[in-house]
């Protein structure tokens, strides 16, 4: 396949680095630093998934320095509240045959997306497995709680096809299935990272961390059951029947898997960058507002973040 990772961060490294390794046609867009180390010493990925090294076909800074013909597949893989702006750009470029996956963070990846390529070549991921960034082009996968998923909101898309998209992923090692429910996986992220990535951020600590500790355990409870109740007003169902068959799950199954984690937020932060609150906390308290679904919890969370990413706090 020809392949565009539209985002050469920590995940986008690894999906560009394995894909390439398979025999696919793989250009990596990014901004100029990362750019150019890509094109100087390839992508590299090291971690539980092993080492693996890869020279891509390109790599570029806009769509518009892109050689050859359109993608079959791009893979985006910026933060959430650069999806419209990377849809308006990946628009130029495609053809009625190729299919966006938004492998992103949080809620309204999809709306945002839509404003620019047609839902019927849209592809949501919910990508659940952690990678940190350890260089320009340099990528470590440290945990994995479950496969990736695949799925269009309103399947527009041919079981088929995506059962075949999927196969690529795994194929290139990357454990991927696909399912017609994917918004139910996109809310169990929703949640998980509400509770987790958030969290994490504020006090400094990986996820196992937040775990260990019953004040952090209750205000993490508190996030989950305001989502809930947040789904339960809009219909919205999850693969939980309520929030307390979550948090079982929450603390038997998916914290060990990626305990040793450290979010991509306290990562943004530290590095000086604009987190995705927005698109996680921040979502569920705007759609509280519309529905008339107290967050309080969730409120004090969003501005906690957002005061440290004002202050420019970093760790020590």
């Amino acid at each position: 396949m020809n392949i565009l990772i539209f985002g050469l961060g920590a995940l986008g490294t690894v999906y560009a680095c394995l894909l390439k390794e398979k025999g696919h046609r793989v250009t990596g867009l990014s901004r100029k630093p990362v750019q150019e180390a890509v094109m100087e010493k390839g992508a590299r990925v090291t971690g539980i998934w092993g080492e693996h090294h890869a020279m891509l076909d390109e790599t570029v800074t806009g769509v518009d320095k892109i050689n050859g013909s359109n993608p079959d597949l791009v893979i985006v893989t910026v933060k959430s509240y650069d999806t419209e702006k990377a849809a308006a750009e990946i628009a130029r470029v495609l053809s009625p045959d190729t299919y966006v996956v938004l492998a992103q963070n949080g809620y309204g990846n999809f709306e945002a997306a839509a404003k620019h390529i047609n839902e019927n070549q849209l592809i949501l991921g919910r990508v659940i497995f952690g990678a940190e960034t350890t260089g320009p082009g340099a990528s470590k996968v440290t945990v994995i709680a479950d496969d990736v998923i695949l799925g269009s909101p309103k399947n527009l898309i041919a079981r088929y096809k995506m059962e075949k998209l999927a196969s690529v992923f795994r194929e290139a090692g990357i454990p991927t299935r696909f399912s017609k429910k994917v918004m139910k996986y996109i809310w169990g992220k929703i949640m998980y990272n509400s509770a987790l990535n958030s969290m994490g951020a504020i006090l400094e600590v990986n996820y196992g961390k937040l775990a260990e500790v019953e004040h952090s355990r209750m205000l993490m409870e508190s996030v989950i059951r305001e989502i809930f109740a947040l789904l339960d007003k809009i219909g919205q169902e999850t693969l939980w029947p309520d929030p307390e068959a979550y948090i079982k799950d929450f603390y038997e199954k998916l914290i060990p898997a990626t305990a040793s984690h450290h979010p991509s937020m306290l990562q943004d932060i530290q590095r000086g960058r604009r987190t995705e609150i927005d698109a996680l906390n921040g979502a569920v308290v705007e759609m509280g507002k519309k529905h008339g679904v107290n967050t309080p919890v969730n409120d004090i969370i969003v501005s906690l973040v957002k005061s440290k990413e004002k202050m420019g706090l970093a760790i020590k």
